[in-house]
């Protein structure tokens, strides 16, 4: 998920290490036997992206919040010991859980919390917009390089806030925010959405324009305006924001996880298999159907359902990534696990992040053919994939690598796989359900 400033974005020569696990206890790792075809149905979890900016918008309101469908991921739990901390009082039964902010008092979300996480900042808007100050520290989040705030710093400032950074935290006092008018030079997921939060409570009317379209925003401001914030143009690039007193409790369902629901369409193309998603949204995977198809699978899209048959052999194709309802960037390293074995050469190029490419070196372990030009990837297909040692570095190379074990031939082990968890809600035994040979060990 983009929550960073400025796009296209490319990595700091002195980028921060990865955010390691949260305890001490052993990681885990995975050993996957490749080979098998993927066959069956899987139900996709809710979208983290999704659930994540509706957790911080719990703030803009007092009182009792119930989320629906929220998926049980090492993010999600972040959010909701940031949420504590602030506070609030989360219980998590299932995946139905309930956030009390009656007695947030605290507009400090600390390091030790945020540095595992960029989503963390979204508690600033709402902080700002219900406290009229806070603390947060500087988000962290995946290796691949840092994702500046910019965008989110300037679009608060120009609402009043009058922000400045402090020893590693953002922090505003005695803030009352105004409404402004603001065009984004570039799409941001993350500042869309932290400045929707803040402007449904700023006095008067706040205009944004070049607004991000992914389905997670549009589903936070529809879950904003359930709760009595005033926002026109729901679903377009300009939203125009009528700020209100106050605001109503939330109580909402998360939408499905489209890059969950297109990570397994991707493992059932790279396996040859047939697979069908169940409770998935189709209108938001078009981009990826499109390529898939493109790449010799059929798919076949239903209700609330979406069915894939994958071919012999992938083709090779020109993939290029972009903002919804453009090709994910989040597909970028599955989709380039499955053209590692393409008949041909394809290239696939990042507008989004220009060096999102740490899982190559990993998957040229497994055998891939790959070089990198600036933010494309030249990809020349092979035969098959053989199994080998791995590490995870992020999210959706996490993703990418088991794929890419799944096709392979023999055994790969997969370390670091807490990146995967972070992200991707009990994927090894929903892939174990379809057929997947997977065991989770410790390190």
């Amino acid at each position: 998920m983009d929550v960073g400033g400025a796009s296209p974005r490319t990595r700091s020569p002195h980028a921060p290490p990865a955010a390691e696990a949260t305890n001490t206890e052993p990681m885990d790792a995975l050993v996957i036997q490749g080979g098998r075809a993927l066959v069956g149905r899987v139900q996709i979890s809710g979208a983290k992206n999704a659930a994540l900016p509706v957790m911080a918008a719990t703030l803009l309101a007092p009182g009792l919040h119930t989320l629906r469908n929220v998926p049980r991921l090492a993010d999600t739990s972040t959010m909701a010991r940031v949420l504590e901390q602030l506070g609030a009082r989360v219980e998590m039964r299932g995946s139905t859980w309930t956030i009390d902010t009656s007695n947030v008092q605290s507009v400090e979300a600390p390091y030790d919390l945020v540095r595992t996480m960029r989503a963390s900042i979204y508690v600033l808007g709402p902080l700002l917009a219900r406290f009229g100050a806070a603390r947060v520290s500087l988000p962290g989040g995946c290796a691949w390089g840092p994702r500046p705030v910019n965008l989110h710093l300037d679009g608060l400032n120009a609402l009043n806030a009058g922000l400045e950074i402090d020893h590693g935290y953002i922090v505003g006092r005695d803030v009352r925010l105004k409404g402004a008018t603001i065009d984004f030079d570039v799409v941001s997921v993350g500042a869309t959405g932290n400045l929707l939060m803040a402007a449904v409570l700023a006095e008067g009317t706040t205009v944004l324009d070049n607004v991000a379209l992914e389905p997670d925003i549009t589903a936070l401001a529809q879950v904003l305006v359930q709760c009595g914030a005033h926002i026109d143009g729901v679903g377009t690039r300009r939203l125009m924001i009528h700020g209100v007193k106050n605001l109503a409790p939330i109580e909402a369902t998360i939408i499905p996880d489209r890059i969950e629901g297109a990570t397994f369409l991707a493992a059932a193309a790279i396996t040859h298999g047939s697979i069908t998603l169940e409770h998935c949204e189709p209108a938001h995977m078009g981009a990826v159907f499109e390529v898939l198809e493109q790449a010799g699978s059929t798919v076949l899209p239903a209700d609330r359902e979406a069915s894939i048959s994958g071919p012999r052999r992938p083709g090779a194709l020109d993939v290029t990534t972009a903002p919804f309802p453009g090709f994910p960037t989040d597909m970028q390293a599955q989709v380039m696990a499955l053209l590692s074995i393409a008949d041909g050469t394809s290239v696939l190029t990042d507008t989004v992040y220009l060096d999102r490419f740490t899982h190559v070196p990993e998957l040229q372990r497994l055998g891939a053919d790959i070089r990198l030009e600036g933010n494309r990837a030249i990809v020349k297909g092979v035969p098959a994939l053989q199994g080998a040692p791995v590490m995870a570095t992020d999210i959706r190379a996490s993703a990418a690598l088991v794929l890419a074990a799944l096709s392979a031939e023999g055994e790969t082990r997969i370390s670091r796989i807490y990146h995967l968890d972070r992200g991707y809600e009990a994927f090894d035994q929903k892939l174990a359900k379809l057929g997947a040979q997977i065991q989770r060990v410790q390190e």
